[in-house]
This record gives structure tokens, C-alpha cells and sequence, in this order.
């Protein structure tokens, strides 16, 4: 479904053809103006059409319909194309759940298409066509544009996942709770949304550093993307350094709450296997003197002793007082 299509000239959207041939030629022809089309799940028939227009790669084209993409950026003949990864964090089900968008640069042009809920595009349209200013810098502007909602978005999700984090350690080492099933797959849940959140930014780094120019080959210009461009880039790139170090901060801190609630378990399995023996040491003591006196031999110690049974009670008493006072000692109790 085709979303949006303009022409933007200096920085202004004006009155768009309907042909996306004519529009194209025509942003071509002014000199400083580009078309920008947006797509929401094309189906192959709608992006045929692009496809033609725009003399589109037919690799990326096919990345675009079929989408499941890692975040990249591939360089053809006539085009350039990114693929990023936008998230968004669901408060109610502490869920992390991430879209894909595409984006083709070329010769006066941007094709955005997007997959799935998240996406930033809508707004950020709506914020260029106020500011005007990103938008006089042609298809880099857009890129650049995107980039940075994206990434700040991701430092937004850090934060969220941060604050899962602290509850999640809160629970582990309460007095009552670390120990529950529950908590074992709050924590599996949450190592869950790490792996979907590192999905979506560890990728991304090779391609913000081939645009900031920075690393191996940072003397390679990208194609369609312009050099001054490249601070700005460094600016998103160094936001999503930081996005990249918290998650795997976050990777870490979760395995190490994980391996502090087994150990938690381990502990509590330990002293109930040791309260269980105690009791049962308890209660073999009655029970053997009990099957010794219940032995029918007609000759036995103190069998027709007037003080027997009560004399037998209270050693069996004693060595129970003995046994619990022993253990209550050594903390089996």
C-alpha cells in the first residue's frame, strides 16, 4: 500500500504528479528537489511498479517484500539501500517487539517501505515538513533523519529494559520471592526481549560506521549519501555505541541474576533436604525403641517392670529433646 508520495524542493513538499515517472523526472529536472514515496507491505504487484521506475536492484527488491532482514546497507549501480530494525516497548507485558523499514536511495529519490507496527516514519514526515531544514538536504536528510529516531528510540527501550532489570534483581533477592517458578520465567522472559532488542542494534553498527566514515574503510564515501553528511552520522553512531554496550550490560547483569536465582534454589533445595533429614532422624529414634518393645519374645529386659512404659517414653522424649536442640544448632531446623 502506497502510504505517502511527494516532491520536496528545498525543503517545501509541492504538488506531486501521479505518475511516478513524471513525478521522478520532474524532481530530476527542477535540480534541487527529490520524490519520496512511502510503502506499507507491498504486495509484489505495487512495488513492480517502483521497482520500473526507479530501476531498483533486483536482490534488494526482493529483501524488501519478503522482510525477516538483519539491519545492513548494500551499495548498488543505481541505488542504495538500508534496512533497519525500529522497536517499541509494550509497558503493560514488559514485551519488546520490532519492525522492519527499508529505505532505497538513489538519484533525487527515497522509497521507504515498512513492515510490522513500529515505525517511526509517520511522525518524522510530519517534523521534516515542519522544520524544513533536514529536508533541504535531499535524500541524506531523510536517511539521517530516520537513523537518529530510530537509534534515539533504542536508547528509550534501553532505559525501559534498565528499570525490568532492577525489578527483576529486587524480586531474586527478596526474602520471599526468589525462589518462586514465577520468577524463573519472569527472568527467561526477559532474557527473551534482550535477544529481540540485540537483533535490532547490534547489526546496525557496521552500517552507521560505514556512514559516519569511521573504522576500517573509513576513507570510502557511501554512494548517494553526501561527505558532509558525516557528523551527523557520527552523532547516531555514537548514540547507538552506547545503545550497544547497555545491551550487552543488560545480557550480562540478566545471566548473572539467572545464575543467582539457581543458586537461590539450590540453597533452599539444600536446607529443606536438611530439615527433612532432621525430622526423619527424629522420628527414627521412637520408631526403632518402638519395634524393639514390639518384638512378642516372651523374654525381654524390663518386660513385666511396673515403670516401663513410662521409662520408655521418657528416654524416647529425652533423645528427641537431644536430637532437636543438636540440630537447631547447626541449623538444620
Amino acid at each position: 500500500m502506497i502510504v505517502d508520495c511527494a516532491i520536496y524542493q528545498d525543503g517545501e513538499r509541492t504538488e506531486t504528479p501521479q505518475d511516478f515517472s513524471d513525478a521522478l523526472a520532474e524532481a530530476r529536472a527542477r535540480g534541487d528537489s527529490f520524490l519520496w514515496i512511502g510503502l506499507y507491505e507491498p504486495t509484489e504487484r505495487e512495488f513492480d511498479l517502483v521497482t520500473d521506475e526507479f530501476g531498483l536492484h533486483p536482490l534488494a527488491v526482493e529483501d524488501a517484500l519478503t522482510a525477516h532482514q538483519r539491519p545492513k546497507l548494500e551499495v548498488y549501480d543505481d541505488s542504495l539501500f538500508v534496512v533497519l530494525k525500529p522497536v517499541t516497548y509494550e509497558p503493560k507485558s514488559d514485551t519488546v517487539t520490532s519492525g522492519e523499514l527499508m529505505i532505497f536511495i538513489g538519484d533525487s529519490f527515497v522509497v521507504t517501505v515498512r513492515h510490522g507496527t513500529p515505525s517511526p516514519l509517520g511522525d518524522i514526515r510530519r517534523h521534516l515538513e515542519e522544520q524544513h531544514e533536514m529536508l533541504k538536504h535531499g535524500p541524506t536528510g531523510v536517511l539521517h533523519s530516520i537513523s537518529d529516531a530510530v537509534v534515539d528510540n533504542y536508547l528509550e527501550v534501553a532505559t525501559e529494559l534498565q528499570n525490568d532489570l532492577e525489578e527483576l534483581e529486587t524480586e531474586v533477592f527478596s526474602p520471599s520471592g526468589g525462589g518462586s517458578r514465577h520468577t524463573a520465567s519472569r527472568i527467561y522472559t526477559y532474557k527473551r526481549q534482550i535477544l529481540e532488542f540485540r537483533r535490532a542494534t547490534v547489526p546496525l553498527a557496521l552500517p552507521m560506521t560505514k556512514l559516519a566514515g569511521v573504522g576500517p574503510g573509513s576513507g570510502v564515501t557511501v554512494p548517494f549519501v553526501h561527505a558532509e553528511a558525516r557528523p551527523f552520522f557520527r552523532d547516531v553512531n555514537d548514540h547507538l555505541l552506547r545503545v550497544n554496550e547497555s545491551v550487552e550490560g543488560l545480557d550480562r547483569l540478566v545471566s548473572d541474576v539467572l545464575g543467582a536465582h539457581l543458586a537461590q534454589m539450590s540453597v533452599r533445595q539444600n536446607d529443606d533436604m536438611r530439615k527433612i533429614s532432621a525430622w526423619a532422624a527424629m522420628a527414627a529414634v521412637p520408631t526403632m525403641i518402638a519395634g524393639i518393645y514390639g518384638m512378642n519374645f516372651d523374654h525381654m529386659p524390663e518386660l513385666h517392670w511396673y515403670w516401663s512404659y513410662p521409662a520408655v517414653i521418657l528416654v524416647m522424649a529425652f533423645l528427641e529433646t537431644v536430637l532437636y536442640r543438636l540440630f537447631k544448632r547447626r541449623g538444620w531446623m
